[in-house]
Order: C-alpha cells, then structure tokens, then sequence
C-alpha cells in the first residue's frame, strides 16, 4: 500500500514541480501562466470579446505616481533601459532589477544594438509631446503593456514588480525629456 502511495504522489508531481524549484528572490511559481497569458499562448489569438476583457481587467492594476510626478532623472533611466540584470536567483534583492528596453526597441540614434519585436521609440517625446493624455498613456503603457494590448510581448513592469516606480520615473524621463539621447541625434 506504502509503495502505491508513493508512486500516485510521484505521478501526482507536474513536470513544472519536478524541473524548477525555488531559489533566491526566484518564485517557482511565477513560471505558471495566469489567465490572460494561457490566453495568448494558444494556436489562435483570442477572440475580440476575450481581448477586451483582458485588457479591461488589467487597466484595473496600473498604478499612478503616489506623488503625482511621472518623471525622474533620464540619465538614470538610460541605465535602466540598458541594463538586461535581475529577476535571476543570484539577485539579492529584486529591486535592482534593468528593463532591458533595448532588447526590443531602439531608443538611440548612437545605439547600435536593439531588437525590433517593440516600436522604434526614438524621438518619442520629440514626437508625440508630454501632454498630461500622452504621459498617462506611456506610464501604464510601461506599467502593464496588456492594459492596451492583451498579447503585448512587452512586460508588465510595474505590475509585475520588475521596476519599481521611481525606476519608472527614471524610464519616463528617458523617453520625454529633450536632452535625452533617445529625442537628440
């Protein structure tokens, strides 16, 4: 009866359980998918209705400055959009975490490496101003990517707590601010 026990519990085991396990700052469990994201990884894209729903749902998690200000210091923010580090085990806090921006966007005409899964951001506020509708828009754009877009590959870093909000402040200034390389040649 014993070996019968053990061998269920063994079977009862996802392969998920038995391959990861938690470490560091590392929650196995983020490795599960949520809702939306089982959603957007099937062989077709979710109906309009589902899309709308998701999209309605996670405008709901986008939190605004607690002060009101959206921006911080852009030198900061290039770092930040450069840096690919954290949400590894070996990271002793997750808070430091870069946003690896440059992975799928270009945000420099001087940046030579970038991805192109995301938009070109160069020149973005340049381009599209930093009225209050614009600068919402980008903040939880940056906060929760899915809030606009159910199957955004972009990630959800506010939400998810990849940045931290003034990390995001740091970000915004890297995208409006006019002495940032990203609306200078």
């Amino acid at each position: 009866m014993k070996k019968m026990i053990t061998i269920a519990a063994i079977l009862a085991v996802t392969p998920m359980d038995a391959s990861f396990r938690s470490k560091g700052i590392v929650d196995k469990y983020r490795m599960y998918q949520l809702d939306f994201q089982k959603a957007c990884s099937q062989d077709k894209d979710p109906s309009k209705k589902v899309m709308q729903a998701i999209e309605a749902e996670q405008l709901t998690t986008i939190r605004y400055p607690a002060d009101g200000k959206y921006f911080g210091d852009w030198k900061q923010g290039e770092k930040i959009a450069v840096s690919g580090k954290g949400l590894t085990w070996k990271d002793k806090t997750p808070h430091n975490n870069g946003g690896g921006c440059y992975n799928c966007h270009q945000l420099s005409h001087h940046e030579i490496a970038y991805g192109t899964i995301g938009p070109s951001l160069l020149e973005y506020g340049k381009q599209r101003g930093n009225g209050e509708e614009m600068v919402k828009y980008t903040w939880g754009k940056i906060y929760n990517a899915k809030a606009f877009n159910a199957c955004s590959r972009m990630p959800r870093n506010g939400d998810a707590e990849i940045l931290t909000e003034q990390q995001m402040k740091h970000v915004m200034a890297y995208l409006f601010d006019p002495n940032s390389p990203v609306n200078k040649k």
